[in-house]
This record gives C-alpha cells, structure tokens and sequence, in this order.
C-alpha cells in the first residue's frame, strides 16, 4: 500500500510533470486515454511492471500494451511493415493497438509481452496523456487502472474506487471520450483482428483493402483483453433481453423503457462511451443487470464484446 494514499494530480503541466517523474522513479500514475484509464509504469522496468500485475491482481500470462509519444518512438520497438504504416498513418493518434514482432534491441520488460517475441503498441489520442509521454520519454505499459477483470474504469473516481492506496497518482483529466478500450491488430503474420475497440472493423480492412482473421475463444492469449470473462460486474449479466425479470435493472439502448439507457437515440457512438460508466453506476445497485440487444456491427461488435465477457462465467 502507498503510506500516503494514491495522489490526485490535474492535467495541468504541474500535474503532468510530477507524473512523469513519479513513472521515472517506477512507481504507477493512472492515466487518462480517449478509450479508458491506463494503470501506468515504465515498460523498461520489469518492477514498476510487476508492479502493475500485483496492483490488479492481473494474471502475468497476459500481455500488456505500451503507450508511446509517436509512430516514430512506435519503430524504436517493434519492426515496423507496410500494413503497421498504413494503419497506423490512418487510425494514429488514437484506439488502435498494432502487434508487431520486437526488435532485438527493443529494451522492453518480458513482464509487458508475457513473454511473447511481440509487443501490443499504441499512440493514443488523449492530450494529456500524449503531454505526459513526450515529458516520460519512454514506452508506458498501461492496462486499464482497475482490478483485473473488473469493470474499465472511464473516470479519476473509478480508478480510485478500485486502486485508492495501490497506486502512486492518477492523473485526473475527466471522463474518457471513447469510453471502450482500443482495437487490437495483429500484424505479426497474415493481419487478425484479436481484439475489437474503439476503431470499427469495417474501417480497418477497408485501409488494408483485405478481410482480418479472428482470433477465437479457445487460442492462446496473443494480446490484452482476450481473456474469456473480463469487464465483469459483481452481479451476473444477462444479454439480449426484452425486460427485466425478478430484482433486475435494465440496460438499454434506444427507444427501449429501461432503469439506464446507453443511447436512447440509438447512437453506437454515444453507448460506447456510456457503457463503463453505465454498468459502475448498475453494480452499484447491488442488482443482477440485464441488457436489451445492441446491433452487432461498427462500435456496436466492440460493445457487445465487452457485454459478453462481462456476462461469461468468472474465471476461478
């Protein structure tokens, strides 16, 4: 635990600089994203990154991503191709994470691939969180600032919720915009879809100008967030449901009668960047959850991703 409890630092250059130098000496800052908050540390620093498995109780056979300033900082790291520019021209800044092979002179924990002879890499879109890795000038491993498989936190309050007295900082710059955690690629052979986020498939493979593969159920883990049950609430989750049965509350999502609404105007967009915040506020109530359906393509896949790990029986 930390003595003093976990700081609450502004956005502020103040706030951003004491950041920086709290991830120099390898301690962990959550930090803002346009997807989530990030639980921080030096992706150099196999402590600070052990570290960050033992804050959130996550398993160490799971990846991690690291966050980095550029494309530029993103080629120090990995081997960079054809695919990774177009992509990366395309979609960075912003949620979507490329897995590469790593260079050999990469300087990365084996804590952060789990081993892997690839890393998952980002450039995110949050200004703050860019200001504080151009201040780091380092790769930042970064999961979601929660206990592991637990709901994404999407605000400085959910991270503290979850983290207070664990972590050194979180660095507070309001709400997440995206509010889902990044699309994950896999360009370490034919390109693969291993995790859908905040940039739509569709999207994608129209810049590649090919289909992805699809990482199923039972592969072995080759990014973050493909474990089977993840983002889960206290209480069970049930899908595609038209009403609540028994002590339910109902999440929906256009015009639908129900307890809390993602969109009521029917925008992906919009229910994506509810959708942590909306099952924080439904656990809360103590109550089994259930969810009217949500379509099934754009942000929507990404969502009902999230819905059905969170819904799927609880690791042991």
């Amino acid at each position: 635990m930390i003595p003093n409890g976990t700081l609450t630092l502004s956005a502020d250059p103040a706030g951003i600089a004491l950041a920086a130098d709290l991830l120099r000496q390898g301690l962990l800052v959550a930090i803002p994203t346009e997807t989530v908050y990030g639980l921080g540390g030096d992706a150099r620093n196999g402590e600070a990154v052990a570290n960050i498995y033992a804050a959130k109780g996550r398993p160490s056979f799971n990846p991690l991503i690291a966050h980095v300033a550029s494309t530029e900082a993103a080629r120090r790291f990995v081997t960079w191709s054809d695919n990774a520019e177009a992509l990366a021209a395309a979609f960075w800044p912003g949620p979507l994470t490329l897995v590469l092979p790593l260079r050999p002179d990469h300087g990365i924990s084996s804590l952060v691939t789990a081993g892997l002879e690839t890393l998952a890499v980002r450039v995110p879109a949050h200004p703050a969180a860019r200001a504080l890795l151009s201040e780091f000038d380092g790769p930042v491993a970064a999961p979601s600032a929660n206990p592991s498989g637990q709901i994404s936190p999407t605000t400085a309050a959910h991270v503290l919720s979850g983290l207070n007295g664990r972590i050194a900082a979180v660095l507070d710059d309001g709400p997440c915009g995206v509010g889902l955690e990044s699309t994950i690629v896999g360009l370490s052979g034919e390109p693969a879809l291993l995790r859908p986020g905040g940039v739509a498939l569709e999207q994608i493979e129209a810049v590649l100008g090919t289909q992805l593969h699809h990482h199923l159920p039972g592969d072995a883990l080759s990014a973050p967030g493909q474990l089977q049950s993840h983002y889960a609430p206290d209480a069970p989750v049930r899908l595609d449901a038209s009403t609540a049965q028994g002590d339910e509350v109902l999440l929906g999502f256009g015009p639908v009668d129900c307890d809390l609404n993602l969109s009521a105007k029917g925008d992906l967009s919009e229910a994506a960047a509810n959708l942590f915040a909306a099952l924080h506020s439904l656990n809360d109530t103590g109550r089994p959850i259930a969810v009217t359906p949500i379509p099934d393509h754009g942000l929507g896949a990404a969502i009902n991703d999230r819905l059905r790990r969170a819904a799927a029986p609880r690791n042991s």
